[in-house]
């Protein structure tokens, strides 16, 4: 078995305007290569992130508080409206790799 992930071959998918991703899971997790543009309307977003900033510069809005993240910044923001948060990018692109939890129904 390979557990290395190569991303180049999986397929781009867009959640959103402005937001393309691509997914691997397995063993209840998930892990997502997502590309931001500057066309992303920035929107508020109550879920948890664990990652990394791969590329680009990422700057993250939080209830009175603003966080800049850059490329080799590590990201973790837990889940809940106490800490909501929406992001702008602020390079022309910006490239993050986030492990999620798979979630349950």
């Amino acid at each position: 078995m390979d557990y290395r992930v190569n991303f180049d071959l999986l397929p781009w998918r867009s959640p959103i305007p402005g937001v393309r991703e691509k997914r691997f899971g397995g063993g209840g997790r998930i892990l997502r290569l997502v590309e931001y543009s500057q066309t992303m309307d920035p929107h508020w977003c109550v879920k948890s992130h664990v990652g990394r900033v791969v590329e680009g510069i990422l700057e993250f809005e939080f209830s009175g508080q603003v966080v800049t993240a850059v490329a080799g910044d590590l990201l973790f923001i837990p889940a809940g409206p106490e800490h909501a948060h929406r992001v702008v990018v602020r390079s022309e692109t910006a490239v993050a790799l986030f492990v999620e939890e798979v979630a349950q129904p």
